[in-house]
């Protein structure tokens, strides 16, 4: 098209000038429509140059995340070099099972200690071939012969019977009357009486807390126990056992000595002397580890 017209794609300058002479409608449109497009072209090329290109900011994050490594290294490397300059400090070590100390069979190999339970074991209920088994191993162990002694030599200087007379003779006589009273109350407190009361006649070591604490839980046992099925009951074996072991002595002793008053005697006898190795089999284990050097009692490996 010629003319006064400025073509589509003539973008001459004698007809369609930055100004042209003669600026006619057509002219005007199509100067709007090319200055819109340069400017978006400019402004998308302005915009473009601003930002970042992908590649630089791969670049610009690999090159952070370097530095950081390398930060973490030297973080690192300078808490191994402290640690090599410190001295080194002592592993922690646990004790295994067959380490740890465990309540003997005899404590100091002369008393009897069959009845103990070392700390946190667990038992399954005691059976009646269990219970005759411990009572014969309390009364006819060598180490049974211990407390009889002793008791016999007491009562023998403190002149208990005089009937029994003093010398090797008299001291005979108070031994094998000891001797029975232990077995029959053996039996009666650990193997008659929790049979027919269903308790469990051993001892479970507490081995843990105070000395206080410790020492009254070992002797609330003479009146407190654990049942077959594993809850706490009243003593009946100990409290009714030992009484009735007391009351059959009448019959050995001389008739002088039968009376009420010498039967309480015998009876409260035999339950603090049960109380009192109860108080013994609870601190036999740390006893045994301070003076002999066994293994630490399995509570102490814990704390």
């Amino acid at each position: 098209m010629k003319g006064n017209f400025c073509l589509a794609r003539d973008y001459t300058v004698k007809r369609c000038t930055f100004w042209p002479q003669q600026f006619t409608a057509p002219c005007a449109s199509r100067y709007a429509i090319d200055s819109t497009l340069v400017a978006c072209i400019l402004i998308y090329a302005c915009n473009l140059a601003a930002q970042p290109s992908t590649s630089s900011l791969v670049l610009a994050g690999n090159a952070q995340s370097a530095s950081s490594l390398s930060r973490a290294n030297y973080a690192v490397e300078l808490s191994q070099s402290a640690q090599n300059a410190l001295p080194d400090a002592p592993t922690p070590q646990n004790l295994s099972d067959n380490q740890q100390a465990h309540q003997t069979k005899r404590i100091l190999g002369i008393v009897p200690n069959f009845r103990a339970v070392s700390t946190d074991e667990k038992l399954p209920a005691q059976t009646v071939r269990e219970k005759f088994i411990t009572a014969t191993d309390d009364s006819f162990d060598y180490s049974s012969v211990f407390i009889p002694a002793m008791l016999a030599g007491y009562s023998m200087a403190t002149d208990a019977t005089p009937e029994f007379h003093q010398g090797a003779a008299g001291y005979g006589r108070y031994f094998w009357h000891a001797a029975v009273d232990q077995t029959s109350e053996n039996y009666m407190v650990e193997f008659v009486a929790p049979v027919i009361t269903r308790e469990d006649t051993r001892y479970y070591t507490l081995g843990r807390g105070g000395f206080i604490k410790r020492t009254s839980y070992a002797l609330s046992r003479a009146v407190i126990t654990r049942s077959d099925s594993g809850n706490e009951v009243f003593n009946v074996s100990e409290v009714i056992g030992a009484g009735a072991s007391a009351g059959l002595s009448s019959f050995y002793y001389p008739s002088r000595e039968r009376s009420l008053a010498n039967t309480g005697t015998e009876w409260g006898l035999d339950i603090g002397i049960d109380a009192a190795s109860f108080v013994a089999k609870e601190f036999w284990p740390d006893i045994n580890h301070r003076l002999f050097h066994a293994n630490k009692p399995a509570y102490a490996s814990q704390q």
